[in-house]
């Protein structure tokens, strides 16, 4: 069997950052500065003037939600649908995340912490669907206390699903320093803003480091699979009888969690691998 890598390449990625810090340092109003931003609004802080004026001269909008099923499905129309949005924001997801711990407790209990990991569940499916999204996606987390030793604090870290920071190129903890604000990445892929340094947060200090044209380009859209793909898969698999694991793979490599969600192109060849299947006659994988 032939190897398969590749020579590395570097890729033009859409900015993943996520923002934590205790109340008043300013997370939303740092992230709304950032080009045409699409509020997801989750405490209704966006009401205020200063927020209002300011999502209105960036050419923003805001969706005020704290249903998680609801934030997925306007996650998925931005991901499909032509707009003129370059930032999604999700401010704060704290609030979201706690909801789903309080809504999986009721469905299947708290025994073992088994309610964590139903919503951590749901988050992973979230977070996919933001790494997919061809937009900057800048979310605010709360900030809570690290304890060490004879319960010291430590320091600070971000309140909310414990593997959040994964998905994220910058992890950026905001500071009030006098009556100014400053950011200090504590997890960081981008050379350009090192671990531990910090700096004056602003929106044109993080397009100088990462990039103006990147942050500022139009989005494209996803063209998802139609109703005809989805029910030609159906029909195969009905059929095939492939094993779940098969199909749970296809879902998780596609970062869908159903079929409606992948690309047209990715459940084509699902569509072609099942015809694969009918042309050699069997259904093993």
């Amino acid at each position: 069997m032939a190897l398969r890598g590749k020579k590395p390449t570097a890729e033009e990625k859409r900015l993943k950052m996520m923002l934590f810090g205790p109340a008043g340092v300013g997370k939303t109003t740092a992230a709304i500065q950032f080009p045409r931003p699409y509020l997801m609004d989750t405490e209704k802080g966006s009401v205020n003037d200063q927020y209002v004026d300011q999502l209105n001269r960036n050419g923003g909008a805001v969706f005020a939600t704290t249903e998680f099923d609801e934030m997925v499905a306007e996650v998925v129309a931005l991901l499909s649908t032509k707009h003129d949005y370059r930032t999604l924001i999700i401010d704060p997801i704290t609030v979201v995340y706690n909801d789903l711990l309080d809504k999986a407790a009721k469905k299947v209990g708290t025994d073992f912490g088994r309610h964590y990991g139903e919503a951590d569940k749901r988050m992973r499916h979230l977070l996919n669907l933001l790494l997919r999204l061809d937009m900057n996606v800048v979310i605010t987390c709360h900030a809570k206390n690290v304890y060490g030793d004879g319960m010291k604090i430590e320091g600070q870290t971000f309140d909310g699903y414990k593997k959040l920071d994964y998905m994220f190129d910058l992890v950026i903890e905001l500071q009030k320093r006098g009556k100014d604000r400053v950011g200090i990445p504590r997890k960081s892929r981008v050379s350009s803003m090192p671990e531990g340094e910090v700096f004056p947060f602003s929106y044109e200090a993080i397009a100088e480091r990462y990039g103006r044209a990147v942050l500022e380009r139009d989005a494209t859209p996803v063209v998802l699979a139609s109703a005809e793909q989805i029910g030609e898969l159906t029909r195969m698999l009905t059929v095939l009888k492939l094993p779940e694991e098969v199909t749970d793979k296809w879902l998780d490599k596609a970062g869908a969690d159903r079929w409606a969600e992948m690309s047209a192109e990715q459940i084509g060849k699902c569509i072609d691998y099942c015809k694969t299947k009918f042309e050699k006659g069997t259904a093993t994988e």
